[in-house]
């Protein structure tokens, strides 16, 4: 299923209307919101896709989401594909975004977390496989699996962000807001 998007520009700034195949076949920008959910527990929870999924099929993910629709904020969309996704619904609370440049196509990527207080109940249509896992285990579990392209980068900005430090996972790029 394709959906319009906005086209934006490199200070994130809309310049068009266009479908989200057209912008990642042309490589142009735009965005897209993921969240990073907590349990009760502090742990993370974790996915792997669909192998029937377009994108990355058979990855693990440390986020939930997807583009950005028309007029829609960066939380508004963060919220929405928790509910598709995951079958929740909960606060999102943005953390960052940054310009990735990973991935399919290049975009602007704003980082939110949620506390899911509970039980998920996955798309089967994309998620394959779900677990929780302790901030000690994440960074070996993400060493040891095949995960998206922007996952570590993800994670390393969140985790700065929210506790500020040296990065986790792999050195931090410049142009977070």
């Amino acid at each position: 299923m394709d959906e319009w998007v906005e086209q934006v520009d490199e200070q994130d700034q809309e310049s068009a209307v266009v479908l989200r195949s057209e912008a990642v076949r042309r490589g142009l920008l735009h965005r897209v919101a993921v969240t990073m959910c907590r349990d009760r527990d502090g742990r993370f929870l974790v996915h792997r896709r669909s192998e029937h999924v377009s994108r990355f099929p058979g990855h693990h993910e440390v986020a939930v989401g997807g583009a950005v629709a028309v007029g829609e904020s960066y939380e508004d969309a963060a919220a929405r594909e928790l509910a598709e996704e995951l079958g929740v619904r909960a606060s999102v609370r943005f953390v960052t975004k940054f310009l990735n440049r990973s991935g399919l196509s290049p975009h602007w990527l704003g980082i939110h977390e949620a506390v899911i207080p509970v039980e998920v109940r996955p798309d089967r249509n994309e998620v394959v496989w779900h677990g929780w896992l302790a901030e000690s285990e994440l960074f070996g579990f993400m060493e040891q699996q095949l995960f998206t392209p922007d996952s570590g980068q993800v994670v390393d900005r969140y985790f700065t962000r929210v506790r500020p430090g040296p990065p986790t996972c792999r050195s931090a790029a410049p142009g977070d807001r």
